[in-house]
């Protein structure tokens, strides 16, 4: 993602802490929106074999459907981070949650594509919201001795939401009646459950600019402060391959899984991307020691192990390969996210925070979006076996490349 220099940039914002130091357990109990949020992230991707058969779209209809998600996650990323660093969290946090029952709702009665595409494009605008405010807010109920702790704890409420979805979605859409209902009308109720957190959350009040003329455009490119943009690009040098290599899973990994198994079971493909974000989740923990040039490295390593993995599944067609090659795309995923946002969380000012997650998250999710739509479109003009190959050759050598730079472009810190 290139550097973005506007015209004037406004000086941070002053943040007022009107309530005491808030305690340790309000870093987990701010990460609980995040988790409820980030699992309508993932929760339509088992789903999406049934709504093929059932309303007959293509691949490549299937992937634009998820880029519909992706659209709507990098438009709100472009204020979302700009109006939480100037107005405070819970201002973007509240509708956030709004948002994401609405589309809870519209998956509950969808029936056509159209209505598909809306509903995911709902969900990005929320997963929008938390991935900038509701992580900044992880980081603001923490003291600076805890900005380690308040990084991981952000960054593995991240993806653990996006573990718990499409799990839950793959058993109560095979064991209960109405799949789709059933599913989003627990999700709703997770939402409703996470909202007296947001509203009691101890987060600093900070100082109300006078409109978007007094402390600049309200949307705009997201971006770090330039004293951290260094450290902005070579974390999205690593991270952004990771998660488009977890994207092409979630978007058509189904598919492959159904190529594969001649199975369409819903537990099966909820149960793989659970274990894919799982993994994601539980390296970040065993790697809370690590330095984030060690994070960053190897989840390079991993991620290019897992896309040989996946070129190889294909080829021989095997279910174990396909299997370790989402474990991996999940720990990779899970390294390099942890290395990139704990060197914006220990060094980016809290009055800059919101925006530079935003920026984070969406220099990932741009390539996220476009690679799987890509191998989409390229899997039904060929083969689904072509289409992979070719997502696999081109993720392992952008993050390769990204590598190079972390090597070239850091310390051993």
């Amino acid at each position: 993602m290139p550097p973005y220099a506007p015209a004037a940039e406004a000086p941070p914002l002053p943040a007022a802490d009107t309530a005491p130091a808030p305690s340790r357990r309000w870093i987990w109990l701010a990460a609980w929106p995040v988790v409820a949020v980030l699992a309508l992230s993932n929760e339509p991707a088992p789903l999406y074999v049934l709504w093929q058969r059932q309303l007959g779209f293509s691949s490549a209809t299937l992937t634009l459907v998820y880029a519909f998600y992706i659209a709507g996650l990098l438009g709100t990323l472009t204020v979302a981070g700009t109006l939480s660093d100037r107005y405070g969290r819970k201002p973007v946090l509240l509708p956030g949650l709004g948002l994401g029952v609405a589309a809870g709702v519209l998956f509950m009665t969808a029936h056509s594509v159209p209505a598909l595409s809306l509903a995911r494009l709902l969900s990005g605008v929320a997963v929008g919201a938390f991935l900038s405010a509701g992580l900044a807010a992880v980081s603001d109920v923490a003291d600076r001795a805890d900005k380690r702790l308040a990084g991981l704890v952000a960054s593995s409420s991240m993806v653990g939401g996006a573990a718990v979805g499409p799990l839950l979605t793959g058993v109560l859409s095979e064991t209960l009646p109405g799949p789709s209902v059933t599913v989003f009308a627990v999700q709703i109720a997770l939402l409703l459950a996470a909202l007296p957190v947001v509203l009691r959350m101890p987060l600093p009040q900070r100082a109300r600019a006078g409109g978007a003329a007094g402390g600049g455009r309200w949307i705009r490119i997201p971006n770090a402060p330039r004293a951290n943009r260094r450290q902005l690009l070579l974390g999205l040098a690593v991270f952004a391959p990771g998660i488009a290599a977890t994207g092409f899973v979630l978007s058509l990994g189904p598919s492959l899984l159904a190529e594969l198994l001649h199975t369409s079971s819903r537990i099966l493909s909820g149960a793989t991307i659970f274990v894919l974000f799982a993994a994601a989740t539980g390296v970040q923990f065993a790697a809370r020691r690590l330095r984030t040039r060690t994070d960053l490295l190897t989840g390079a390593a991993l991620t290019v192990l897992s896309m040989a993995l996946l070129v190889l599944a294909v080829a021989a067609t095997s279910v174990a390969a396909l299997l370790a090659s989402a474990v991996l795309a999940g720990l990779g995923q899970g390294l390099s996210q942890l290395g990139g946002l704990t060197m914006l969380a220990a060094d980016v000012p809290a009055g800059r925070l919101a925006e530079a997650n935003a920026a984070f998250t969406a220099g990932g999710y741009l390539l996220a979006g476009v690679l799987p739509v890509a191998a989409g479109t390229l899997s039904d003009a060929t083969t689904l076996t072509t289409g992979t190959t070719v997502f696999g050759v081109t993720v392992t050598a952008l993050v390769a490349a990204g590598a190079l730079a972390v090597i070239r472009g850091t310390r051993d810190s």
